[in-house]
């Protein structure tokens, strides 16, 4: 297996591609008469995540910046563990990302041609009917150092193997009773090479063809038919096949395809702290450790999406980490970034305290309740501003508040002046605990001159800390979340227990109003979608997006 290079989060963007280089020799040397024709071509056994993204960039980009086509086919040549869920999932994926295919295909509507290519490997001698079970097979594959042994099967005649093939279709055997394997040379370095398995029988209901078949192609014989009946001119696709090319290229040079496609291999996307499996994904979802597919601590992007990341930060994200040869780990922490820097100049801030701490202002007037100004954008001024209810009970973040202060904390404790966002200088006089000394209330007062955009040019303060009115706050509930996987104490990766934690908050009046699929800042918080399936206008639940980056920490 290729070394793992760790590479760190970067604002840097590839300038190279050398797939775009492949491509631009063979539009110089014209090997397909100028066209650049490409294809996504997932298995719908599971939703995609952030892996498939990269492709997906991959493929489609390159297919517009050569002004080429680009088709969306789905290797459907599994029916055990296909699903037409999984294929509205993709589509729907795929068009949220922001790209358009030129064709809707699926591999399964060219199973008829790829019988009757299987039907002329074998009056050509290149293909054969094996009874060797599955792990008779294996043992006779060999070793990397050690070649393969013959199947005893290996020498019937062509007329038998056509009969055999026929009766295979027809259902005259079971499951894994028989397979057609590809007579290559059992004694190659590549095991790949080594009579592979190209057919094999599964009495399964197919989401495509229903029961028309019986046997069905593997994806190995199944990927090189596909791309050459479409036209497909770089086949590219993830580094694990690159063993498998030689292959690609025996069945399309057997089968006498002009202009046949050539498979391109890149390394395939690893993230920190993301499992890049749908097997394991699946398995999550099927043991109830999340919930769905779509569960936002999921790298699926249906997760991303429900979670708040938007098609451009994924697609800029895709865009930084580049195209590479060499596998690498990409740290997560360059895609946080990516949707922090694309939604800093698109959403509105809003003050939202999850661990309420009350502030009773002792020299405001009772009963009096007041507005004030506040800007929706720091980073957009066209944005305008919003007014938010003061009076003389608030909420504040408790650690905004310490009894006893650390070194330049300069939130409230006994004695200090802060301001208040958008309202006015209070400071911090008396503390209130219960029986048990835990902190409840603190008692405070204002100064009415230092009223923001009074123009008030007195003394300054280094604090300044959000808050909402208590006589008039929304409860809000609020879920944050941490990675989903982590190393444990042995370094093996497992389920993080604490990946999500649910609460509930108070926020100014107007997120009452927020609607599902809206997104906002939460005030030194960081940014939060009202998650779609769970908003109703009685319970606001929001989602964290990604967290800001605190200007000081414990």
């Amino acid at each position: 297996m290729a070394e793992i290079e760790k590479v760190e989060g970067s604002n840097e963007q590839n300038s190279s591609n050398f797939i775009h280089n492949i491509i631009d020799k063979d539009i110089e040397n014209q090997t397909y008469g100028g066209r650049v024709y490409t294809r996504f071509p997932p298995e719908p056994n599971g939703y995609l995540h952030i892996g498939h993204a990269k492709s997906i960039c991959l493929n489609f980009t390159t297919a517009q910046k050569y002004n080429g086509k680009c088709n969306l086919r789905f290797d459907d040549t599994n029916p055990v563990k296909e699903d037409t869920e999984y294929v509205e999932s993709i589509e729907a994926d795929v068009r949220w990302l922001g790209f358009e295919w030129d064709k809707l295909l699926f591999a399964s509507d060219y199973f008829d041609k790829m019988y009757e290519c299987a039907v002329n490997l074998i009056k050509k001698g290149k293909a054969f009917v094996c009874d060797l079970s599955a792990d008779e097979i294996r043992q006779h594959r060999g070793t990397l150092t050690e070649p393969g042994k013959e199947s005893p099967y290996r020498n019937r005649s062509v007329e038998e193997n056509l009969t055999l093939f026929e009766n295979m279709r027809n259902g005259r055997y079971g499951d894994g009773e028989k397979v057609l394997r590809a007579k290559i040379d059992m004694s190659s370095p590549n095991i790949n090479m080594r009579d592979p398995v190209i057919y094999r029988i599964a009495h399964a209901e197919h989401h495509n063809t229903g029961d028309k078949w019986c046997i069905y192609p593997m994806y190995d014989y199944a990927h090189p038919i596909e791309d050459a009946i479409e036209g497909i001119t770089h086949s590219i696709c993830t580094l694990e096949f690159e063993d498998h090319r030689p292959l690609y290229d025996w069945v399309l040079r057997e089968l006498e395809w002009e202009a046949p496609p050539q498979q391109i291999e890149f390394a395939r996307l690893n993230l920190t702290n993301t499992v890049m499996s749908k097997r394991y994904l699946k398995a999550l979802v099927d043991n109830g450790d999340v919930d769905g597919w779509d569960d936002p601590r999921m790298p699926t992007i249906a997760g991303l999406r429900r979670r708040g990341y938007t098609p451009e930060a994924i697609r800029d994200f895709c865009e930084r980490i580049g195209v590479s040869k060499a596998n690498s780990l990409v740290d997560i922490a360059l895609l946080e970034h990516c949707i922090r820097e694309d939604l800093k100049s698109k959403v509105e801030t809003r003050m939202v305290v999850k661990d309420p701490l009350k502030v009773v202002i002792t020299n405001y007037p009772e009963g009096i309740t007041e507005e004030v100004e506040i800007e929706n954008s720091k980073e957009d001024e066209s944005r305008g501003t919003r007014k938010v209810t003061f009076s003389r009970e608030l909420y504040v973040e408790r650690d905004d508040f310490m009894e006893v202060p650390e070194k330049k904390y300069f939130r409230l404790f006994p004695g200090n002046e802060v301001r208040f966002k958008g309202a006015y200088f209070i400071t911090c006089q008396e503390v209130v605990k219960d029986a048990e000394g835990n902190v409840v209330e603190l008692q405070c007062t204002y100064d009415p001159e230092t009223r923001s955009g009074s123009g008030f040019e007195g003394r300054k303060v280094k604090g300044t800390i959000h808050w909402v009115d208590a006589n008039a706050a929304v409860k809000i509930k609020v879920r944050d979340y941490n990675y989903l996987m982590i190393d444990d104490e042995k370094g093996e990766t497992i389920i993080n227990p604490e990946s999500m934690k649910e609460y509930e908050a108070f926020a100014e009046p107007s997120m009452a109003a927020v609607k599902p699929g809206e997104r906002l800042q939460f005030f030194r918080h960081g940014y939060y979608i009202a998650d779609e399936k769970l908003s109703a206008d009685a319970e606001k639940v929001f989602n964290q997006i990604v967290d800001l980056k605190s200007s000081w920490k414990k």
